[in-house]
Parts: C-alpha cells; sequence; structure tokens
C-alpha cells in the first residue's frame, strides 16, 4: 500500500463526512470544521499527483504545510503541525511501536502548541489512546482493526467530557451529550488508514 493512497483515503472520508462534522462542529463551536477540513482535504488530493515521487517522510510534510495554509481556524495549525511532526519522527516503514512513538510526538507537539492536555475533550484524547495501543507493540492482522476501533470508540466518549479549551469550553455542561468535531475527524482519519491497511478477504 503507498502513502499517497493513504492519504487519499484520509482526506476522502473528510470529505464524505462534511455534513456531520459540521453538524457537531454546530452543537458546541463555531459550525466551521466540517467545511475547514473540507477545504483542507480537497488542496491536499489536488496536489496528490505532484508527490508521486515524495517519500512517506516528504509526503506527509507537504500534507502539513498544505493544512496549515489552507484550513482555517485552529485546526489548521493543529493538523498541521501533527502532519509534519509525523514526518519528522516516522522511519520509512514503521511498525506499530514506532508508529506509536511517533504519535507521541505529535501529542507532545500538539500540547506545546495549544496548552491543551488530555481529557479536555479534544483530539488529544483520540490520539492518546490510540497511542499507547501501538506503544504497546505487537503485530499481526488485527493491529489496524484494534487501532480503528480505539479511535472511533475514544471520539465518542468525548460525548461525556466537560470542555476546557476552545469555544465549547464557554458551554459548561451544556457540552456534556456531543462529540468533540475535532476528536471525531481525528478518529475518521485514523479509521480510514486502518481501512486500506487492513487485507482485504
Amino acid at each position: 500500500m503507498d502513502h499517497l493512497t493513504l492519504i487519499r483515503a484520509a482526506t476522502q472520508v473528510l470529505l464524505d463526512h462534511v455534513d456531520e462534522l459540521t453538524e457537531l462542529d454546530s452543537a458546541i463551536g463555531d459550525g466551521d470544521h466540517g467545511l475547514n477540513m473540507k477545504r483542507g482535504a480537497l488542496a491536499i488530493q489536488a496536489r496528490l499527483d505532484d508527490w508521486r515521487d515524495l517519500s512517506l517522510n516528504e509526503a506527509l510534510k507537504a500534507a502539513g504545510t498544505t493544512c496549515m495554509a489552507t484550513i482555517g481556524g485552529s485546526s489548521g495549525p493543529v493538523f498541521g503541525t501533527l502532519l509534519v511532526t509525523l514526518a519528522k519522527e516516522l522511519p520509512a516503514e514503521p511498525k506499530p511501536v514506532e508508529l506509536g512513538a511517533a504519535v507521541a510526538a505529535g501529542i507532545a507537539a500538539l500540547t506545546r502548541l495549544g496548552k491543551a492536555e488530555v481529557g479536555q475533550k479534544t483530539l488529544l484524547d483520540v490520539l492518546d489512546p490510540v497511542q499507547r495501543l501501538l506503544g504497546a507493540g505487537g503485530d499481526g492482522d488485527d493491529v489496524a482493526a484494534r487501532v480503528r476501533q480505539c479511535a472511533l470508540d475514544s471520539a465518542a466518549a468525548t460525548a461525556s467530557m466537560n470542555a476546557s479549551r476552545g469555544r465549547a469550553s464557554f458551554l459548561g455542561d451544556r457540552a456534556l451529550g456531543h462529540v468533540d468535531p475535532g476528536s471525531r475527524s481525528t478518529a475518521l482519519i485514523i479509521a480510514a488508514i486502518c481501512d486500506s491497511l487492513q487485507p482485504r478477504r
């Protein structure tokens, strides 16, 4: 599976879920998360042909800088920083534990960027459990399936969290019962990549 195929899958899932992400963000945010992620996804897809000769790390860095340049609001710096950090940390053909270490570096970079922490109803609440699962090691065909389910379950769990970062923090208890849109988009991206990596039966 080449990395451009994975990037295409990750961006396409955002395009397929624009309405859902917009609805989630309308409940506890500005309502623009879906359209912002759509803008970034389309910008990345438009450049994929130009990235055919790039390595995994080069393509991730290019995707990250594209996010920073095209995605509005806080999502551009957040997803851009995550991708650029992964580009720096990942080996060419990462094993799960190495991917976990790269995600941990991404979490550290995002913590420095936004001063957010795990448990504050952000995408960190998806990245952290995924990182811990990957960091535990183990190979086999079920790794992608377990990571996929972990990401989706972790995003769903943000509905029970109080928000202490971003616009949702102003809502207090009214944010309860609503899934964090950034967490949901992160989980969708991870799930799409895992689906692409799982062997066809």
